[in-house]
């Protein structure tokens, strides 16, 4: 097969399999969304569910938010990896929300990229699902399969995010983020499936002998 020619069986496998999926992160709003995927890094999406109840009950908003105490916001989330630095930057982030951009997330990359605890997949994650913006956010979990379908060579997730916005069209990014997050994680784990084992490996792969070695990003 052709590199196009994998990313359209990969596409076609994940359609049938995952013809809709939701966002792990529990969320109401732009802003709820924001902080879970800050939230989010270095930490399970089942641990970050388990602790924003308690953190967006007493700050729903950034106006909220900004009021407590770093103290207040590192008891919530005291369990999630780095909950010291995602404190501190939870309630910077919400005081620049107000100082800014009137409370408001903003819809664009440079000012999402501008927020504290904010990077470049964050700010994706953010305009793809709660703006519904072209994006395709590419953590390690989706630069590991598209290297093990070879769908790209990148040695890091931002070629490989440019690698796979080239093979999909724009209007299929939000749900295959999702869908190769998911599918991962269920069928072509990192340890396992060694790119021999599941649907998509098998089919784009049926000659593969050797597992196949994936670089970190």
């Amino acid at each position: 097969m052709t590199k196009i020619e994998r990313a359209q069986t990969a596409k076609t496998i994940l359609d049938r399999l995952y013809p809709t999926v939701p966002i792990p992160l529990d969320h109401t709003d732009p802003f709820t969304l924001l902080i879970a995927v800050l939230l989010s890094a270095q930490c399970t999406d089942k641990r970050v569910n388990l602790v924003t109840p308690a953190l967006f009950n007493i700050g729903p908003t950034p106006q909220k938010m900004a009021q407590l105490s770093v103290a207040e916001i590192l008891e919530c989330i005291k369990t999630c990896g780095l909950a010291n630095s995602k404190a501190k930057n939870v309630k910077r982030l919400a005081e620049l929300l107000l100082e800014r951009h009137e409370g408001i997330v903003p819809a664009n990359f440079e000012d999402l990229e501008a927020l504290p605890g904010v990077g470049h997949k964050t700010a994706g994650v953010v305009m793809s699902h709660a703006f519904h913006i072209p994006a395709f956010p590419v953590d390690t979990h989706i630069h590991r399969l598209a290297q093990r379908w070879k769908l790209t060579s990148g040695k890091n997730v931002v070629q490989t995010e440019t690698d796979l916005k080239k093979l999909y069209h724009p209007d299929d990014w939000e749900n295959l983020h999702l869908q190769i997050i998911t599918y991962g994680r269920e069928h072509c784990t990192a340890r396992g499936c060694n790119g021999l084992k599941c649907e998509i490996c098998r089919t784009c792969f049926p000659n593969r002998r050797q597992p196949v070695q994936v670089k970190k990003p």
